[in-house]
């Protein structure tokens, strides 16, 4: 085989140390502290290195990385599963050699590794959904607070971290135990429509451990949901940052509305669109402004990184795998992209969706498939429409169920009539 890269490095990365390979086989060990990073950079440039592979290992490689950059490398993240050894061959030394030796006959991929302004969004973003997740279990251990002294409000509430739910916590929190006193705090159609119900799920059996648990997840519900708003404002400065502090002018005509942890992000859709070129996901089912800046913070605005859209789908994890051999199917588990969970999420919520042809299509295969098979495919559909839609600027526009099942009609009656002419059989109306 030939050698694409003849100054080649490849690097393993620990915890605790870094071992660096290069093409006359010596294998030099760093330490993983900054003053060490630098000193394998001098390192490297001695060794006239031009291109570095290293692992994606945990968050070890992120500094490692921004070094190598700065100083002038060109360096190449890969997966770990590209670089899988042969038995016998497992040493940290023995993994740099093998990675170097691998990334010298161009063997290796290149992940992508979002960079500059992005790149501090997508951190905003992510310490988001964290909080958000914390947030939500907190929520879970005030309801289970609240079960454990057979306060059922989660039974007559749609939510508790509702204004009305929230307001009969403070006020239990506070010592006050008459119910009509309660229910005097609840908003004024449950006070109609559900007083009974709301009366009896008040009737508890209070406890010291079980307020102080509802306590505890109470404070800590109202801290994550602080952290959450600091996101936000950094959300809103980075997007001002890449929008290079322009003015965004008002959206025309209203957004879809943001059901769920709705970002407290002024004019959100209208920096996308400037940063997009006024290109816009809202015309794509199921997609928000919230949901869009999620994918736009992961994946950026440039997806010609992408050559065609199968190649984007197949990196988000949503192509079918080709794992056969012979007459055995494999089924090979790969790691998923968090952004191609963030299409499945998408996908999910429009299974159930009545006017919706991508929702026809879901419950289509789902019949036959299961769930599972089902959300992948729309999934795989929303993204194809999505990466059409920001190269090609194709405009995609829902037709609805009727007109998809027509398309279903049409071609039940094309493989009918062709059924028909194999076995010579005439149809008629």
């Amino acid at each position: 085989m030939e050698k694409i890269h003849s100054n080649a490095a490849g690097i393993d990365i620990g915890s605790t140390k870094v071992f660096i390979g290069t093409k006359d086989g010596v294998v030099q060990s760093f330490g993983t502290f900054t003053i060490d990073f630098r000193l394998a950079a001098e390192y490297l440039k001695e060794k006239q290195v031009e291109t570095v592979a290293m692992e994606a290992t945990g968050v070890y490689w992120v500094i490692l990385y921004d070094i190598l950059v700065e100083a002038g490398f060109d360096v190449w993240l890969v997966d770990g599963r590209q670089t899988k050894q042969v038995p016998g061959r497992k040493t940290d030394v023995k993994d740099c050699s093998w990675i170097q030796e691998l990334h010298s006959f161009g063997l290796l991929n290149r992940c992508f590794v979002v960079e500059g302004d992005l790149k501090e969004l997508r951190s905003y973003q992510r310490l988001r959904e964290d909080h958000i997740r914390s947030s939500s279990m907190h929520i879970n251990l005030m309801q289970k607070a609240l079960i454990e002294m057979n306060i059922r409000l989660p039974e007559v509430l749609s939510q508790i971290q509702g204004k009305t739910g929230i307001a009969l916590i403070e006020a239990i929190l506070s010592g006050e135990r008459d119910k009509m006193a309660l229910l005097s705090l609840c908003h004024i159609s449950i006070q109609k429509n559900k007083k009974e119900e709301v009366l009896k799920a008040l009737e508890g059996y209070y406890t010291e451990a079980g307020l102080f648990a509802l306590r505890q997840a109470y404070h800590a519900h109202f801290f994550y949901k602080k952290q959450i708003e600091e996101c936000d404002e950094k959300i809103q400065q980075a997007l001002q940052k890449i929008n290079n502090d322009d003015e965004i002018k008002e959206t025309e005509g209203p957004r879809k509305p943001i059901r769920h942890n709705k970002p407290n992000v002024k004019n959100l859709g209208g920096h996308l669109l400037k940063i997009f070129g006024g290109r816009d996901a809202g015309v794509l089912s199921g997609f928000t402004d919230y949901s869009w800046l999620q994918i736009f913070s992961e994946v950026g605005d440039d997806l010609l990184r992408w050559p065609t859209e199968k190649h984007f789908t197949s990196w988000l994890g949503l192509s079918p795998g080709q794992n056969d051999s012979g007459k055995r199917k494999r089924r090979v588990r790969k790691g998923r992209p968090r952004v191609g969970q963030i299409f499945r999420k998408i996908a999910q919520s429009l299974l159930e969706s009545k006017y919706l042809a991508l929702g026809a299509f879901g419950r289509r295969i789902r019949s036959r498939k299961g769930a599972p098979v089902a959300i992948k495919a729309v999934a795989r559909k929303l993204a194809i429409q999505y990466w059409r839609l920001m190269v090609k600027g194709s405009i995609y526009v829902e037709q609805g169920i009727a007109h998809y099942e027509e398309l279903v009609k049409a071609q039940k009656k094309r493989l009918l009539n062709k059924l028909a002419l194999e076995l010579d059989i005439q149809l008629s109306p």
